[in-house]
């Protein structure tokens, strides 16, 4: 059902080297690594294993009858529905700090509840948009490579 894209969903395990996403600027020039990403900034999702963008569009979930959201693109190319506004409490996401997800283009919010998949993905969480920010909404990095950017450009760790 619904858009015929490639499904995401999700786990609780931490450690899923499936659930890896590479965060990219609106247009690579936009988010060199290392940048801070700062709250507020529009960003893009791109899945490690696929190369595909985390998406959603005007399409119902197939569990929740929420927004669906999908894997979208090839090679972290898509289109303007690629999107998030990454949500969060102080200047810049900090590694420890839970943060929001909010789709520019449709204004849903990135979520996870309770409804699970059957055959052929058995036990994994639907991964939905929602119109309403609640506590379904917050997401945490929990592993990945965190570069902490120099308070002094001027000087370097290298030998």
């Amino acid at each position: 059902t619904g858009s015929g894209q490639q499904s995401v969903t999700g786990v609780e395990a931490s450690d899923d080297a499936n659930s890896y996403w590479r965060i990219r600027g609106k247009s690579d020039s936009s988010c060199q690594r290392g940048t801070p990403v700062k709250c507020g900034q529009a960003i893009r999702l791109t899945h490690v294993n696929t190369g595909k963008n985390l998406h959603t569009h005007h399409f119902p979930s197939p569990l929740s009858n929420n927004q669906e959201v999908s894997a979208f693109g090839d090679d972290g190319e898509g289109d303007d529905l690629d999107f998030w506004i990454v949500q969060c409490s102080g200047t810049y996401w900090e590694r420890e700090d839970a943060v929001r997800f909010k789709h520019m283009g449709t204004e849903v919010f990135l979520s996870i509840t309770g409804e699970q998949y059957g055959h052929p993905i058995r036990g994994q969480r639907e991964v939905h948009g929602m119109s309403a920010a609640n506590h379904h909404n917050y997401w945490k990095a929990m592993e990945g490579v965190f570069i902490k950017p120099s308070l002094d450009p001027a000087k370097h760790d290298e030998l």
